[in-house]
Order: structure tokens, then sequence, then C-alpha cells
């Protein structure tokens, strides 16, 4: 759940950013269900791949492979399938296209902010927060592996989470005022 509070603020503000002038249901769809479902379909199709093998195949040393390095379990799961290295080629850039659009995102967002929300910021700025962000990772992993960046990133979900509350009372706020001012024209 922390994980979700800390990577809120930089998603919300981005999505935000690229949705304006979309309606809320076409935001709702296009940003919640859409994922739920491609989210959905990707953990029962591998998900009841990785069963199959495990309860029907024999490959009970899926299960000791998988708890002895949780990062690679994708990867011991596609080693046992057709085309491996082209699953795991393809794999590998999907993640690679995430991490990158996940960064630039974050520099979008906090680029915004720090020039005062403007539309158009120098290209020198983004860049200097998305090499921010980098050092600042290559730092955590560096001083203390995987585990220091997940508790530096689920540390500072706190702090946000109280910024969450904040907006989503903000937003409910907004909606009933904009529900009483649209009743209000239909029925004047």
């Amino acid at each position: 759940f922390g994980w979700t509070i800390a990577w809120a603020p930089f998603v919300g503000l981005f999505i935000a950013k690229i949705s304006r002038g979309r309606t809320i249901r076409q935001f709702v769809v296009g940003v919640m269900f859409v994922p739920t479902i491609f989210t959905f379909m990707w953990f029962s199709i591998f998900g009841d791949t990785a069963l199959h093998l495990i309860m029907n195949e024999g490959y009970h040393t899926l299960i000791g492979e998988v708890q002895a390095d949780h990062a690679v379990a994708l990867f011991k799961l596609f080693e046992r399938l057709p085309f491996s290295a082209v699953v795991s080629f393809l794999t590998v850039i999907l993640i690679v296209t995430f991490f990158v659009t996940s960064s630039d995102s974050g520099s979008l967002v906090i680029d915004s902010l720090a020039s005062g929300g403007a539309p158009v910021t120098p290209v020198w700025q983004r860049v200097f927060w998305a090499s921010s962000e980098g050092a600042v990772a290559a730092a955590l992993l560096l001083a203390g592996g995987l585990g220091a960046l997940q508790t530096m990133t689920i540390a500072s979900a706190l702090p946000f989470s109280l910024i969450m509350i904040a907006a989503a009372l903000g937003m409910w706020r907004a909606l009933v005022i904009e529900g009483h001012h649209h009743t209000s024209l239909n029925t004047g």
C-alpha cells in the first residue's frame, strides 16, 4: 500500500496533466478500468501458467527459485516456456519502457511543480530533475541495495498520505459544488 501512496502524487499529477479536456468518465475509464483489466489479464495468464507448470507439469523447483529471488521470478517462469529468449527480451523491453516513462512522468511533474505550474519549461530544467532522480536512486542502490530504495520509497509515503487525504477532500468538495452549480443552472 505504501508503494501506491508514494507513487500516487507523481502519477496523479501526470495523468491530470495529459488528461486536460477529458470528462471525469473518460478519465476514470482510461485510468482505472483499462489498466485494471490489463493487470487482471497479465496475472491471470502468467499466474495460471506458473500454477499449471507447478501442479500439472512437475516443475516444483520453480517455487524455490521464486522464493529465493522474487526479482527474477518472471524470467524463471519464461525459462520453462517455448520461445523463452524472445519472451524474456520483450519483457526486458517492457520493463525498460516502464522505468523510462515512469521517470519521465515523475520528472515532468516535479519540473511543473518547481516552475509554479508553467505549461512549458526549459529542457535543461527537466533534464536536471531526471538526472537528480537517477542520482538519488543510484546512491540508494549503492548504499543499501534494492532494500534501501524500497524502504525510502515506502517511508516517503507517510507525508504524501496526508496530502492525498487533503486532495481527496478537496476533489469531493469541488464535485459537490459543481453538482450544485449544475443543478441550479438547470432549474433556474
